[in-house]
């Protein structure tokens, strides 16, 4: 496998003002990014083997060169949803990046081929991102995430980075 540093801090929320008010303070994060209603369509996403088709608003900013993510479901059944009904908010995965398709869908295969690793949920949104949730428990994190980022995505990234004051 292609070895990765992790590149985002994820969270799952019942209140995306008050985890980035909190992770504010705690962590520096001085803007954030909102982007409402983003859907997970059952044509391009699954959740635990099944067509997935959840709704979730998110939330970024960054904390130094790490990202952070803030996710509050808002419809349907996903690992957000999932994780908030079962834990509470809380620390819901790490992602890695890929640098291309191939290398995701590689790292991604090799992952999941571990002992005690699943892939809980997979999928390409609109623009291209690549996504897999990796359920390890035995890391000690809900989930860990393996993505690629195309292009035009990382540049909405950058641009949220560069927000920062």
């Amino acid at each position: 496998m292609l070895a990765q540093t992790p590149v985002q801090i994820a969270w799952v929320t019942r209140d995306l003002a008050a985890t980035e008010t909190a992770l504010t303070a705690v962590l520096g994060a001085t803007t954030w990014v909102r982007m409402p209603d983003v859907h997970f369509p059952p044509d391009t996403c699954t959740y635990r083997g099944q067509p997935a088709d959840f709704t979730a608003h998110v939330s970024f900013s960054y904390s130094g060169d790490t990202q952070l993510e803030l996710i509050e479901p808002i419809s349907g059944v996903g690992p957000y949803s999932e994780f908030l009904d079962a834990s509470g908010p809380g620390l819901h995965h790490v992602c890695t990046t890929a640098p291309d398709v191939d290398a995701f869908d590689a790292m991604v295969s090799e992952a999941s081929g571990a002992d005690g690793v699943e892939v809980v949920g997979r999928g390409v949104m609109p623009g291209g991102m690549h996504f897999a949730y990796l359920s390890a428990p035995q890391a000690g994190v809900p989930y860990l995430e393996i993505a690629y980022v195309p292009p035009d995505i990382q540049a909405f990234f950058d641009h949220v980075k560069r927000q920062q004051t």
